[in-house]
């Protein structure tokens, strides 16, 4: 009988896609087994790397332009499959989007996100899926808000500063413009992340430093996001103050929190894409199932791709092995989430340098050893 392999791995970040990372370890199973029958379904949890994922399943690639971080304008992708459409933050807001070895922290902004929410609107979405992570922001969602209808305004009825600097001026908060379309479609807030939006927990102590946040801006930041989530319990009433304090709120810079006052709900970000891309199905066809990242370690544990395929599969009853970049968990962890066995690509090429640098190269004699262990 011919066996089945399902490849379900994210990204090898700073060196392959989570779509090259299918095709290396599909060329080295190959090698060793070439009559087994290889399904390909590259995955996120809703950070960098979740377009890719859904056009890699069939979803259309739709390119916008957008306001980026700093407010110069790029051109940023959203997927489209029927009414269905995926939303990257990253991809109008993300770190990527910054010039090398700058950081902004006080000032950039999500408005480049609400314009593709919008832009997802206008091509007729009704539900949109919104992958948040990598953010280069920490301004609680302020700019997406603006960009979608929002009125933000300091004490002499003029717009904040962008970024969440800005929001320590703010006075007013005005949300009757928001585009009504919101109100009539289901908005997925998908994240791998549950911080609230403010305190030792916050959007800006875990992540400001990661943008660039010196510690007196990680204190000016909590503190405006503060005062943001004021204004608008004063503005929009009770829900505000609850949503700032709910699990998501603090993802990708308390852009969750923005998306939590539209009316979102939040997901973890492996599930909701799992369920998109139609994982279930390929499961059931699958007898074996291979996932991975860069970096296997306690973060995977957390909600990562990796994580989440793993529980589904043994869900299934389906054997799980992995491949990654670097390993950094024992094999009773691995064990506990669901992974048999890891192949990290420094058992092969001990220098992380080269590894990062042939990556590819080297994931496809993993892969054969994967094959051999396997699939022989």
């Amino acid at each position: 009988m011919t066996q089945r392999v399902l490849i379900a791995a994210d990204k090898f970040k700073g060196s392959l896609t989570a779509v090259q990372v299918a095709e290396r370890v599909t060329a080295g199973l190959r090698r060793v087994a070439p009559g087994i029958e290889v399904e390909a379904m590259p995955v996120a949890d809703g950070g960098d790397g979740t377009v890719d994922a859904a056009v890699a399943a069939g979803f259309e690639r739709r390119e916008v332009r957008v306001a980026g971080p700093l407010g110069h304008e790029v051109t940023a992708a959203f997927a489209l499959r029927g009414d269905t459409a995926v939303v990257e933050m990253a991809e109008a807001s993300g770190l990527q989007r910054l010039p090398a070895g700058v950081f902004a922290p006080l000032t950039a902004s999500t408005y480049g996100s609400g314009e593709l929410l919008r832009a997802a609107l206008d091509a007729g979405a009704r539900t949109i899926v919104f992958g948040v992570g990598g953010s280069a922001t920490t301004d609680g969602g302020a700019g997406m808000l603006t960009a979608l209808g929002a009125r933000f305004l300091d004490a002499d009825g003029e717009p904040v500063g962008p970024g969440g600097g800005g929001l320590g001026d703010l006075a007013t908060a005005d949300l009757s413009g928001l585009d009504p379309r919101l109100s009539a479609i289901d908005l997925v807030l998908a994240s791998d992340v549950d911080n609230p939006l403010t305190g030792p927990k916050g959007a800006p102590a875990v992540y400001g430093p990661q943008k660039g946040a010196s510690p007196d801006d990680v204190e000016t930041l909590d503190a405006a996001l503060a005062h943001f989530a004021k204004i608008l319990e004063e503005s929009a009433g009770p829900k505000a103050a609850e949503h700032a304090a709910a699990p998501g709120a603090g993802a990708a810079g308390g852009i969750g929190y923005g998306a939590l006052l539209l009316g979102a709900r939040f997901r973890p970000g492996i599930e909701v894409m799992l369920d998109v891309l139609g994982f279930a199905p390929a499961l059931d066809r699958a007898d074996l199932v291979i996932t991975g990242e860069g970096s296997l370690d306690e973060q995977t544990l957390h909600g990562k791709a990796p994580a989440g395929v793993a529980a589904a599969a043994r869900a299934a009853g389906k054997e799980v092995v992995a491949v990654c970049g670097r390993l950094a968990l024992a094999p009773e962890a691995l064990g506990r989430a669901g992974i048999r066995r890891a192949y990290p690509l420094t058992e092969i090429e001990p220098d992380v340098a080269k590894c990062i640098a042939d990556a590819g190269p080297i994931l496809e004699r993993s892969a054969e050893r994967i094959a051999r262990d396997f699939l022989s």
